[in-house]
């Protein structure tokens, strides 16, 4: 009873499609195409047309599966035969089995186009039945089970041996990996493989994950076709693999045009940016003078050019890229759009102030600027920022939007051999010779180091206050001479020098009204280090 009710469970598969020739059987049937066609194990064995009395396609259909679930093994054992008869006043073939009716094809049940006469398109039937006939015999035998229980426990074996081969091989590249970065050898440079050691095991062992996936497809497959109840499983997964690889070909086949554009494009813009590089470089060193172009302003042109140039390339090639219509791709444009556009306003703001440096030639590299309280010598003028160092050596890191909004003293700007002006200031009462305080700040000048003497130093009266008058001592620094030691080494000069002809550097402050006039006799205008006009100089 049991090894009956396994021959009546397998031929009940019956209304699954999958279209193997084209006499018969529609290779896209439709629905109503799939109900009027007979399917055995889920493969397509005739599509019948012909509507006798009141029992239509469909009906025969279902009532040839009737008839196939009340066959017995014995039945199945027995090969199937075709006898000519005439039904319905027109020529038809039965096909029995065991004796025992199953269907019955008539000249109506053809199709016109397929150019067949009724005998061939029986036997063709009939092909299609006994190779489903035999298979089912076969299978359904005990020591066919038996073998096939073997190979299935076998083919489990060879897979776990396979599995864990591939995880030792994983294990043996990454001790191979730690051993040649230890002792410094291999043909990957060791600063490389630092970095590409991991990379190079964590890619292998992926490798070996996928090819054990694979595997396990395979044995799947293989397992599901070895037995009758999950043979069509394994069609299944046969057929989905075939699928999808011819998918991939096909995918891969068309796309190569559009690869092919994409890379042509790709190389003219590599040659086009050589080009300009190359014409850019020329500009940079002096050799070649462009209108609006400066030396200076060159690095930026280069990389703005560049982002211009890749940018129309990158619009060119899309429509060539595979899936560039696709929705996915839509989308994922629309998100990197998106993120550009929230979050580019602060970035777009600091790189256009960069633009605005670089092209007003307010900044340059090396300049000694001061921007609010920061004072000290450019090293860095970036799209976003701009790095200044200062007297104690820090780097402060200005945003150039910050740059551009603030007032901007460049101290070295006019001064093309690198010099930079120096200034600094004392407040003196009115009893002190002006003329004495200029010759003192002079001398001060004069004794410091890294002051530039072919300039004369300028002494300035910048104010007249109510109790002292405020003085501006101005000097040129020698080229590469930094601000703070050249200022530490003028302030120590000047405290010498009033030190030495004895006069305060200190602000006087008045709560009363003195009882003589505070000033300076005439006598008194030309004291030392001053010189009356046409003496000797100190």
């Amino acid at each position: 009873m049991n090894r009956m009710r396994h021959v009546l469970l397998a031929w009940l598969s019956l209304l699954l499609a999958f279209p193997l020739f084209a006499a018969e059987p529609r290779q896209q049937p439709t629905d109503q195409e799939r109900a009027r066609t007979v399917y055995i194990f889920h493969q397509p064995i005739v599509m019948l047309q012909a509507t006798f009395g009141l029992s239509t396609p469909e009906e025969r259909v279902l009532r040839i599966r009737n008839t196939l679930r009340a066959f017995t093994h014995d039945d199945v054992s027995q090969p199937l035969t075709v006898e000519p008869i005439t039904r319905y006043n027109q020529p038809a073939r039965l096909f029995l089995m065991n004796g025992k009716p199953i269907m019955l094809l008539s000249q109506a049940d053809l199709d016109e186009g397929d150019d067949l006469t009724l005998d061939q398109a029986a036997q063709r039937v009939l092909a299609r039945m006994e190779m489903q006939r035999t298979a089912l015999k076969d299978q359904y035998n005990s020591g066919y089970l038996a073998l096939a229980a073997l190979k299935s426990v076998l083919g489990l074996a060879v897979l776990a041996l396979f599995c864990y081969g591939a995880y030792r091989t994983w294990l043996w590249v990454r001790r191979y990996n730690r051993l040649m970065l230890l002792e410094k050898r291999g043909i990957i440079p060791y600063s490389w493989r630092r970095f590409l050691g991991a990379i190079e095991s964590k890619l292998y062992g992926l490798l070996m994950i996928l090819l054990s996936l694979v595997a396990v497809y395979l044995w799947l497959g293989w397992i599901f076709s070895l037995f009758p109840w999950t043979r069509v499983w394994g069609e299944s997964l046969g057929n989905w693999t075939w699928r999808v690889l011819q998918k991939i070909a096909l995918s891969i086949a068309s796309a190569m045009p559009g690869l092919l554009i994409v890379l042509i494009i790709f190389l003219i813009t590599s040659f086009i940016i050589k080009l300009l590089k190359v014409l850019l470089n020329q500009v940079a060193t002096g050799k070649v003078q462009l209108p609006g172009l400066h030396p200076e302003t060159v690095g930026a042109t280069r990389k703005l050019i560049s982002v211009m140039v890749w940018l129309f390339a990158l619009s060119a090639a899309y429509p060539f890229l595979p899936g560039a219509n696709s929705l996915a791709f839509k989308g994922i444009s629309v998100f990197f759009g998106l993120m550009l556009t929230l979050g580019s306003a602060g970035l777009m703001n600091h790189a256009m102030s960069g633009l605005v440096l670089i092209y007003s030639r307010a900044l340059r590299k090396g300049d000694v600027i001061r921007i609010a309280d920061n004072e000290g010598q450019v090293s860095e003028i970036g799209m976003l920022a701009t790095k200044i160092i200062t007297r104690e050596n820090y780097v402060v890191t200005v945003p150039n939007a910050v740059v551009v909004s603030g007032k901007i003293t460049n101290l070295s700007a006019q001064n093309p051999d690198g010099g930079v002006n120096l200034t600094t200031g004392v407040t003196i009462g009115y009893d002190t010779p002006w003329r004495q305080v200029h010759a003192m700040l002079e001398l001060a000048a004069r004794r410091a180091e890294g002051i530039d003497h072919a300039h004369a130093p300028l002494v300035r009266q910048l104010s007249l206050m109510d109790w002292y008058i405020s003085y501006e001592l101005q000097v040129r620094l020698l080229p590469g001479t930094s601000l703070a030691v050249a200022r530490n080494a003028l302030h120590s000069n000047i405290q010498d020098v009033f030190n030495e002809f004895g006069v305060q550097i200190m602000s006087p402050n008045f709560v009363l009204q003195p009882d003589t006039a505070v000033g300076v006799a005439k006598d008194n205008w030309y004291a030392a280090p001053a010189t009356t006009p046409g003496g000797p100089q100190a």
